[in-house]
Order: C-alpha cells, then structure tokens, then sequence
C-alpha cells in the first residue's frame, strides 16, 4: 500500500484533501445552519411577502406585482431620495470630522489614545434612544440651551429642532463611532517609515497625505464609509425623534406600512426595493476599488 502510494501520490493527496474538506464542512455546518435561520429565512419570506396581494397575511396565494406597482405610482420615491442624501451627507460629514481625530489616535495621542478611545466608546453603553432624547431636551424651546440663553441674555432663540439639519446632526453624533474606529485602523496600518522616508525625498504634507497616507489607510476608510452608509440609509430614531417628521425617510414609510397600515405586503415590497437600491450603490463604489490590493492580497 506504501508502495502504491509512493509510486502515484495523486489518490493519496485527493483522499487526504477530501477528508480535510469533510472536516471542514462538519465544523461549519453550525454556522451555515445559523445563516440560514438567522438571515437567509427572515430575507427569503420578506421577498415572498412582496409578491402577496396587499393588506393581506398569507404567504401561500398567488403571486402579485401590485405592492410595487403601488410604489411606482404614489410618492414613494421621495422617501427614498431622502434617506439616500441623509446617509451619504453623513458619510462625508464623518469623514472630514473624523479623519483628524482618527490620525490623532494612530499617530499622535500615544499612551492616552486608550482613554480617547473609551471617551468615543462610553455613549454606545447607552441605549440610542436616551441619547437622542438628551439632545431634543438640549435644543427645545426653553430647554438647556436656548432657556439658558434666554436666562442669561434676554435674547430668545429659534429651535433648529424638527429641521433636516437635525436630522443628518443626529446620524451624525450616532454613527460617528462606526466611521471613526474604522478608519483609525485603517491609518494605523501606514507605515511611519513610509511617511518619513516622503518628507525626506522632499515631499509636501499634502503630497504624502494624497499620495501616501490616503492610499495606504483606504481599507479602514472604505469599511468606515460603507458601513455607515448602511446604517445611515435604515436610520429611523433620529428623523422621528430630531426631525419631528418634517421628512419621511424610506424607513418610516416601511414601519407604518408593518404596523398602523396593517398592509406587510407592502412593507416587504419597500424593504426589498432598499435592499436592492442600497446593494447595487455599494457594489458601484466596491467596483471603483481593488479590493485585492487594498487588503494586501498582491
């Protein structure tokens, strides 16, 4: 059998590789088992529930278009152009307000990044809904800061409460910690030799922040981007709350479709169609980059 076995190592080497891969399939059957319960499903029966009649509960009828020719012909399309400019406001907002805080924490702070870092971590121990809260109190007629004005000047001021500045200042202050951690990784990952060795060959400090530094801390930056884009699309706290429903969001519209509309077909044809929306846009950006080269993979 040894002989055999030297004299064509091929078999020996598939039956070695095929037990390997039994392994490895046994091991991640939990995981594939999870997936599949925990999102394939959910995503599988909001798909189903789109094609249903509308206001109706059965999943097992006959398939209907009409939830989406709904969507065609009323105003949907605002609720989701709003959503769409919130999240993308927020990205760039968080990327300039980040960016120097992120470098200070890879590069500057030193021994007290720590304590930086637990300063940004301690409000997400709070439940979002606190927070946001805390801030309409803050800006309120009559609240912290305009009663307190009012108090010490006389002077009463106008309420940028329930505005669409709120709203984007709200996803603002909640996703800041999902750009900014992220990117100080990203950042973390420029070597200081490189930079130096960019100043020594005479270069400006704009020229080794666009050609040194900003390619090289892309992965955290495009990570950061893409998932706050995500979150900012599905935000729905901040312009119910801060914006007071001055602007309807796509996912306001799909909340009262599942509850005070009773009417789920409807709801899962609008969750569908931001899921597609919102995939094909981070596909277009993912397209513009080289992911194998991003993540050192040649």
């Amino acid at each position: 059998m040894a002989a055999a076995a030297e004299r064509d190592p091929v078999p020996a080497i598939e039956a070695e590789a095929g037990r390997r891969f039994s392994a490895g399939f046994r091991c991640s059957l939990p995981v594939l088992a999870l997936l599949a319960i925990g999102f394939a499903a959910p995503l599988l029966t909001v798909v189903g529930f789109s094609f249903v009649e509308p206001r109706s509960f059965s999943l097992w009828s006959e398939p209907s278009l009409a939830n989406y020719r709904t969507i065609v012909e009323q105003t949907y399309y605002r609720s989701f152009l709003w959503s769409l400019f919130f999240a993308a406001v927020t990205v760039v907002l968080l990327a300039v307000i980040c960016y120097p805080v992120a470098y200070g924490l890879a590069r500057i702070f030193g021994r007290w990044s720590n304590l930086v870092t637990l300063l940004f971590v301690l409000p997400l121990f709070i439940p979002e809904i606190g927070r946001i809260y805390g801030w309409v109190l803050f800006f309120i007629k009559g609240g912290v800061l305009l009663g307190g004005v009012k108090a010490l000047t006389g002077i009463e001021l106008t309420s940028i409460l329930f505005t669409p500045p709120m709203i984007i200042f709200g996803m603002v202050y909640v996703y800041l910690p999902f750009m900014l951690f992220p990117m100080t990784l990203g950042l973390s990952m420029v070597p200081r030799e490189v930079t130096e060795a960019a100043f020594d060959l005479g270069a400006s400090r704009w020229q080794v922040f666009r050609e040194v530094e900003l390619p090289l801390a892309m992965p955290g930056i495009v990570i950061g981007a893409l998932l706050t884009f995500v979150l900012g699309v599905g935000a729905i706290v901040e312009a119910k709350v801060l914006g007071g429903q001055s602007v309807i969001p796509i996912t306001h519209d799909i909340e009262i479709a599942f509850t005070y509309a009773q009417n789920w077909p409807l709801g899962a044809a609008l969750s569908v169609l931001l899921m597609l929306v919102v995939g094909v846009l981070v596909l277009a950006v993912l397209k513009r980059f080289d992911l194998d080269r991003i993540l050192g993979r040649r």
